[in-house]
């Protein structure tokens, strides 16, 4: 199997149960609706957000087709990347297969955002009709992202003592995300923690490039 063959695979296999869950999500609880899966620590609660990955808000309408149209474009720049990646010999099957991660979750949400607000009603109070009558709770690329993993892990109170936020409650890990934010931030870090030093010498290819270039033409003048 080819390296693009692996890339693939890994894309559709986070696309495939990313959406299967979203779905099963969408149509079988209502906003606000949880359920324990391990304890008071892994909890299943649907909520949905209009912005990035963990829940973060970008504001207003246009701030929201921004963001959706910066996604699309994203995603084609690293597709574009991953295959010029994959015709390489010398760039590890690991460092693609973290680059299609990325891919994958950004595709994941952006499907969400395009194609929800259309197909679905929403969720406020009820489960949600797939293809309702009278059409979905929003146009075409002013869907929101379904969120549902809830790992409240620790809770407390910070100190008196510290400056700001003393005596104020903490929890810990309070965002609520999916398959696909979890398979950007897997790709992400991994790139940062075992593959940054594959940065420093494309880059050092690419500036090497680049200046056989600036020489030909140069020479050619």
């Amino acid at each position: 199997m080819s390296k693009l063959q692996k890339s693939v695979l890994i894309i559709v296999s986070v696309l495939v149960i990313d959406q299967v869950l979203k779905f099963w999500i969408k149509t079988n609880m209502f906003l606000g609706q949880e359920f324990s899966v391990i304890g008071n620590w892994f909890i299943i609660h649907f909520v949905e957000n209009n912005g990035m990955a963990f829940g973060f808000e970008f504001a207003g309408e246009y701030g929201k087709i921004f963001l959706s149209l910066f996604r699309i474009i994203a995603v084609v720049g690293i597709a574009w990347y991953m295959l010029k990646l994959a015709k390489r010999d010398d760039i590890p099957m690991g460092f693609i297969a973290c680059v299609a991660l990325i891919f994958a979750g950004a595709v994941g949400n952006i499907i969400d955002s395009a194609f929800y607000g259309v197909i679905f009603s929403d969720s406020y109070g009820k489960v949600a009709q797939l293809f309702p009558d009278g059409g979905g709770y929003a146009s075409f690329l002013h869907g929101k992202v379904v969120d549902m993993f809830y790992f409240p892990l620790l809770s407390g109170r910070y100190p008196s003592w510290i400056p700001g936020i003393g005596g104020q409650d903490f929890l810990f890990f309070r965002p609520v995300f999916n398959v696909a934010d979890s398979a950007i931030t897997v790709g992400i870090f991994s790139v940062i923690i075992f593959y940054w030093r594959l940065f420093s010498r494309l880059d050092q290819e690419k500036k090497k490039g680049n200046n056989e270039e600036a020489s030909e033409v140069g020479g050619e003048a």
